[in-house]
């Protein structure tokens, strides 16, 4: 028998909202290099027509490169909004398991000391009641002896009686 595990292995939640963040993070990255590589290549278009109309392209470029870089920065900002929304998200779910689980152990505990105070107080009361009751035994046994002393040959039956009990 192998003690190879065949199921993969389940994912926690800091581990599910680590890989969407880096999910989020590659898919903004390759949205902005497939930007950039487009506004390289419009460049590279744009200087190919600059030798019939150079004053036209130079416009041309200068615009579509600003446009990339807003483009670009827009992207980035967006990927990072979200990437912090995620933490957001992520560190406020931390705190609420983490506040539940304390109330959990707290009502736990509670219970573990109503469950001891009602041991002792049970314990007290059955020691009260078995000392109230030896006392009792003790009277009546001292009541006997005594009935016994007065009494000569009956006392020598009443021992045996007493042992016998």
């Amino acid at each position: 028998m192998s003690n190879n595990n065949t199921e993969p292995e389940e994912k926690g939640f800091f581990d599910k909202v680590k890989e969407t963040i880096e999910h989020l993070w590659e898919g903004t990255k390759d949205t902005t290099e497939e930007l950039k590589d487009k506004a390289e290549h419009t460049i590279d278009n744009l200087k190919d027509k600059v030798s019939s109309k150079k004053a036209t392209a130079t416009k041309t470029a200068t615009a579509v490169k600003a446009k990339v870089a807003d483009k670009a920065s827009v992207t980035a900002t967006k990927a990072k909004a979200a990437v912090a929304d995620v933490k957001a998200k992520a560190d406020t779910k931390a705190k609420e398991i983490t506040a539940k689980a304390k109330t959990e152990v707290a009502a736990a505990k509670k219970e573990v000391a109503d469950v001891k105070a009602k041991a002792a107080d049970k314990a007290k009361t059955v020691s009260a009641k078995a000392k109230t009751e030896v006392a009792a035994a003790k009277k009546s046994v001292a009541a006997k002896a005594t009935a016994t002393k007065t009494g000569g040959a009956k006392t020598s039956a009443t021992k045996k009686a007493v042992a016998a009990k």
